[in-house]
């Protein structure tokens, strides 16, 4: 079975021997979603894990601080909550065709998720584990429960509540966990491959809806109320335009090379996650990039730290079945040592 590991979840669904080459199909795209998601997580962690200035002494933004405020912040965590939730979905599932009790499982996920994000916020302030375990707890399993009209319902109200009524971030991830169940449910990941229409029509949509909220976000005045609002609308709203550019990207010649790059990343997303902080950490000081104003070295430091886990993650798959962390998060859900190794035949 073509099984594929989330930071938060597995991606993979119960054996289904009919359609075994359209899985591995789709899975390749949620993970190179995912990695695509964590690529644009880093950039905004940095400034979180090392805070660094935005503004100048002129109160004027820095040119690279106000890029990824209008194009990154807030623009890849949705897609990372979304995912959580139709992980959740999907190992569910395939928990259920091997143990009498799947929700256990998904329990002893969830606290040792909780344990390491502890330890995270140890070195990153306002990381995602410990909330998503905590919500996961409070939200996502109960909901399993529901019907699936009652999830899709709560994770519509939900999200829309989440950036109408406050300003997004962690209030938005009860809804957007709950979207992504119902996806799962739905069985809509399964059938991605014939819903291209569907994606263009999508993106049609939230592209110009995206960059009108863009540009709301840049005219309007920081310092007035409706302000954080505006900005957490419009990151879901680019979080939706970027996800759906992306899977259509995938199915153009340009999917192959771009898969080759984010599907490690996104297969190996915990490990990649928590070692991104720790390089961060270390190579910081010797940057001097705490309270500064070195973007560009920050951003260069971004991109050798995702070059550095693309080409590590594709040479560790190829030899392994999941991550070192990935590994470690799956023996404590089963409660086994799982075989980890490839055959000497697939990984040549």
């Amino acid at each position: 079975m073509n099984l594929a590991t989330s930071v938060l979840g597995d991606t993979a669904p119960a054996p289904a021997p009919a359609a075994r080459r359209e899985t591995a199909r789709r899975i390749t795209a949620l993970d190179a979603l995912r990695g695509f998601a964590l690529c644009g997580i880093l950039l905004v962690n940095i400034n979180q894990i090392t805070p660094m200035r935005q503004v100048g002494e002129t109160f004027h933004w820095y040119p690279i601080a106000r890029f990824l405020d209008l194009f990154v912040q807030e623009r890849f965590f949705p897609i990372f909550s979304f995912l959580f939730g139709l992980s959740f979905a999907v190992f569910l599932d395939s928990a259920a065709q091997r143990s009498d009790h799947p929700r256990l499982l998904l329990v002893r996920r969830l606290i040792a998720l909780g344990l390491l994000g502890a330890a995270h916020q140890l070195l990153q302030p306002g990381e995602a584990l410990a909330p998503y375990a905590i919500i996961g707890l409070v939200v996502l399993l109960p909901a399993t429960w529901l019907p699936t009209w009652l999830v899709l319902s709560g994770g519509l109200l939900g999200t829309v509540a989440s950036v109408t009524l406050v300003s997004g971030g962690l209030v938005s991830i009860p809804g957007l966990f709950l979207l992504g169940l119902a996806v799962g449910r739905l069985g809509i990941a399964h059938t991605l491959d014939r819903r291209a229409g569907q994606l263009a029509a999508v993106l049609a949509v939230a592209a110009p809806a995206a960059a009108a909220a863009v540009w709301w976000q840049q005219t309007y005045p920081q310092i007035e109320p409706l302000a954080t609002r505006i900005a957490a609308g419009a990151g879901l709203l680019g979080a939706l335009a970027y996800a759906t550019a992306l899977l259509l990207l995938l199915r153009t010649p340009l999917g192959r090379p771009l898969s080759a790059v984010l599907e490690p990343l996104g297969r190996m997303a915990l490990t990649n996650y928590l070692t991104a902080t720790v390089a961060v950490t270390a190579a910081s000081p010797l940057l001097g990039l705490r309270e500064s104003a070195r973007w560009g070295t920050a951003m260069l430091l971004t991109a050798g730290i995702l070059t550095a886990q693309a080409v590590f993650s594709r040479w560790w798959l190829r030899r392994f079945r999941y991550g070192p962390l990935e590994w470690c998060l799956r023996c404590v859900t089963w409660w086994t040592v799982v075989p980890v190794t490839r055959p000497r035949a697939a990984a040549a």
